[in-house]
């Protein structure tokens, strides 16, 4: 499997199996804002994806590590 079809299976692909791609599986107006990210490129290295320090879940931000983090502490928490 590569890289790409490998994140589509963990994001659009499980949503439309779901039954729950109207909701999930992609970030759109009326979706849950659910969101990662990663320092660097997923498609170059999946190995990112085992330590993620930017956690965006139900449009609230659950994890913020690294020196860019507004906060300190555990989450969740808004960002100012």
């Amino acid at each position: 499997m590569t890289p790409m079809a490998a994140l589509r299976s963990a994001t659009v692909v499980a949503a439309e199996l779901l039954g729950w791609s109207d909701r999930v599986g992609a970030l759109a107006p009326g979706r849950y804002a659910d969101a990662i990210a990663v320092p660097g490129d997923p498609l170059a290295d999946l190995g990112l994806l085992g330590d993620v320090p930017f956690v965006l879940l139900g449009g609230r931000v659950l994890k913020w590590e690294g020196p860019d983090a507004p906060l300190s502490g555990p989450g969740p928490y808004l960002p100012a």
